[in-house]
């Protein structure tokens, strides 16, 4: 069983050196995977303070419609033959998703420390904040209940 502490450390070390790209694993109406690429990093969740994974997502899109029937995500990091999946509960804070406990005005520094946690940069803070409105973004939060790895070493060593 792999602490959420040494899981986390983990999808750093991976993600890290993968710009922060991760494939989400959602759950379509029909029971099927949907799957996309993220760039996710690590934050303390704004409400709990607990460290979890989390991203920005575009409004209106099927991953934010497929987290709110099921909001349950999985998110995969790996760099070569390594890599790490986190499964947990999903919540969602957004100008579409009122998360309690965190006050509306707050969602535009969430989205920017979201952006940053995944190795994002910008030069313009203000002209991110004006883009992330008109295209409702909203930040993703996925709280690691399970980890699964490969064994280390593997058949892959180099």
């Amino acid at each position: 069983m792999i602490s959420t502490e040494n899981g986390l450390q983990r999808v750093a070390e991976l993600a890290s050196t993968q710009d922060w790209l991760a494939v989400l694993v959602t759950m379509r109406t029909n029971g099927e995977p949907a799957v996309s690429v993220v760039n996710a990093g690590v934050v303390a969740h704004p409400v709990t303070g607990e460290q979890v994974l989390a991203l920005v997502s575009r409004g209106g899109t099927t991953k934010l419609r497929n987290l709110r029937k099921t909001p349950q995500a999985t998110l995969v990091f790996r760099s070569g033959w390594d890599w790490i999946a986190v499964t947990g509960p999903v919540q969602i804070a957004g100008p579409d998703d009122e998360l309690p406990g965190l006050p509306a005005e707050r969602v535009p520094q969430l989205l920017r420390d979201i952006y940053a946690a995944a190795g994002g940069t910008h030069p313009d803070l203000e002209e991110y904040d004006r883009e992330m409105l008109a295209d409702r973004r909203a930040a993703v939060f996925v709280t690691p209940r399970k980890f699964s790895t490969n064994p280390t070493p593997h058949d892959r060593e180099d």
